[in-house]
């Protein structure tokens, strides 16, 4: 069995094979069945589960290339985001931005567009300038340009399996890193100058609370702050891990002291201040699991859908904060960023609580303001839904047309996702 980190997504696929070169990726395509390819299992969506071969590329995780002065980097598809950046890192380059997790592969980050925070920064596949592919009769194929290339940079595993990609990265960077917890209506208010006067800023909520926790980061010349090892250990997984997991199996026990256990979570955030290498700040620990949903949503939005979400979300037994983060418009086909700047409203439900029915209302509202479903998260929309938000729809069907005629990397959720294509037979 195979399942995904929130235990939400399982399959018992015919075969499970690592294959550690390209020629071993082509001969495991080569064998007739449907062709999944499993990551680090961070994705909440069903992009993963399948009934014929499923391939994990941990063994193909290593740096190939690296172009120091030109910033051009090509790696192994299955290498961790985590190494990623700190091998990077050693060469004085950096990727431009980063999510808030660094556990999932490279392939596996691109494919369903994860992104960070930062208007004026795209997302991770935006450093995309080629992609090394298996296609589904065996054969390796570079893209480096046209719709292919922008097909293939958030391609959902649909077009063939991602073997090596080549990133343009960015000097490394020191971040100057602020979380401070403010009243949410002044800072809804005020939305538009912590977004533009920031490189990155994000939001955390509560529902119920009236609080909210922002965080921003701003590049900086700055010294990196002095390393306290067990201060940061009691931050960053004590109380931001262990002692909220407590209150949400509280809050699971006990569902009607939800609206007071939010409050006192939202009081409970500290401000905190530090400088660190960017990969450092970007990410942290994710211990407690939840099922999630997220919205990409035209910015002038933003302040709207936290309000409405909190509204929602306050009529379910919901213990998790709302999120709320932006990036820059994008030209990969179906980024959910694609061509506009773009406000990601996250909503989040702890694990074992119920989940469909907060997240259908969510749904509702966000897709009727033209929202677009994160690709690695939960949604319930299917293609013919999905078809009328993505101005390039057609564009990617025909790349995928091309690429995998007869739907060899076709599994359930892409059927449902993406429409006609002839699913193989396990």
């Amino acid at each position: 069995m195979w399942s995904n980190w929130s235990r939400g997504q399982s399959c018992a696929p015919a075969e499970q094979l690592r294959p550690g070169t390209s020629t071993e990726v082509a001969q495991a395509v080569a064998r007739g069945r449907a062709v999944r390819v499993a990551g680090a299992g961070h994705s909440f969506s069903g992009g993963v589960p399948t009934d014929g071969t499923l391939l994990s590329l941990e063994r193909m995780d290593r740096v190939l290339d690296v172009d120091r002065a030109g910033g051009l980097v090509r790696a192994q598809a299955g290498i961790g985001l985590r190494r990623l950046v700190r091998e990077l890192h050693r060469h004085g380059l950096a990727l431009p931005n980063l999510g808030d997790v660094d556990a999932q592969s490279l392939a596996g980050a691109l494919a369903t567009g994860t992104h960070g925070t930062g208007v004026r920064l795209g997302n991770l596949s935006s450093a995309v300038t080629a992609m090394e592919l298996v296609l589904a009769d065996g054969s390796e194929r570079v893209v480096d340009a046209g719709d292919e290339l922008a097909a293939a940079r958030v391609g959902l595993g649909a077009l063939g399996v991602v073997v090596a990609v080549t990133l343009r990265c960015v000097p490394a960077f020191r971040l100057h890193a602020v979380d401070e917890p403010r009243p949410l209506e002044a800072v809804l208010d005020e939305l538009g100058a912590h977004v533009d006067g920031n490189d990155h800023f994000e939001l955390f909520t509560f529902p119920h609370s009236p609080l909210a926790l922002t965080r921003t980061n701003n590049r900086t010349e700055a010294p990196a702050s002095p390393r306290r090892a067990r201060r940061d250990w009691v931050q960053d997984v004590a109380l931001d891990n262990h002692a909220f997991g407590l209150v949400n199996r509280l809050a699971r026990r006990a569902p009607r002291a939800i609206p007071a256990l939010n409050r006192f979570a939202g009081r409970s955030a500290s401000r905190r201040e530090r400088v660190a290498e960017s990969f450092e700040v970007f990410a942290s620990p994710r211990l407690v699991r939840f099922e999630e949903m997220e919205y990409a949503l035209p910015r002038a939005r933003a302040a709207e859908a936290v309000r409405v979400c909190r509204e929602i979300l306050e009529r379910h037994p919901v213990s998790f904060p709302i999120e709320l983060r932006f990036s820059a418009g994008d030209d990969a086909l179906l980024s959910p960023a694609h061509a506009r700047e773009t406000a990601y409203v996250a909503v989040h439900v702890f694990e074992g609580m119920p989940f469909e029915a907060p997240f259908r209302e969510v749904e509702a509202v966000l897709r009727g303001w033209g929202g677009r479903p994160h690709w690695g998260k939960r949604s319930l929309l299917a293609a013919e839904e999905l078809a009328p938000l993505y101005p390039r729809w057609a564009g990617f069907a025909a790349v995928r047309e091309r690429l995998d005629p007869g739907g060899r990397f076709v599994n359930p959720w892409i059927a449902r996702t993406l429409g006609a294509a002839e699913r193989i037979a396990a």
